[in-house]
């Protein structure tokens, strides 16, 4: 049986031949693949956004609003989550 509906690819694809939407998608990817490497960690380890706040010390809320992208945090808040997740950051200027 198929899924209804349109492939995320297809459409950003079609999104991406739009110069003014090309421009703003590049400015917020590094924010988004950063939030999809957090989300990902913290599925592999099979935790909830709410274990992580804990591991954190922070709310359940806090995290929500990073991983959804509603919240621009700080470089602190960043590496406590990375550290909580038993990970390393490393950041690289080209």
């Amino acid at each position: 049986m198929s899924k209804a509906g349109v492939k995320f690819e297809d459409i950003k694809a079609r999104l991406m031949k739009d110069e003014e939407f090309k421009t703003e998608y590049e400015k917020l990817k590094p924010r988004y693949e950063l939030i999809a490497q957090i989300i990902d960690a913290r599925n592999q380890l099979n935790i909830t956004q709410e274990e992580l706040a804990l591991r954190v010390g922070t709310q359940k809320s806090n995290i929500s609003r990073f991983e959804s992208g509603a919240y621009n945090p700080s470089l602190d808040f960043v590496t406590k989550i990375v550290r909580s997740l038993g990970k390393e950051i490393h950041i690289t200027i080209n």
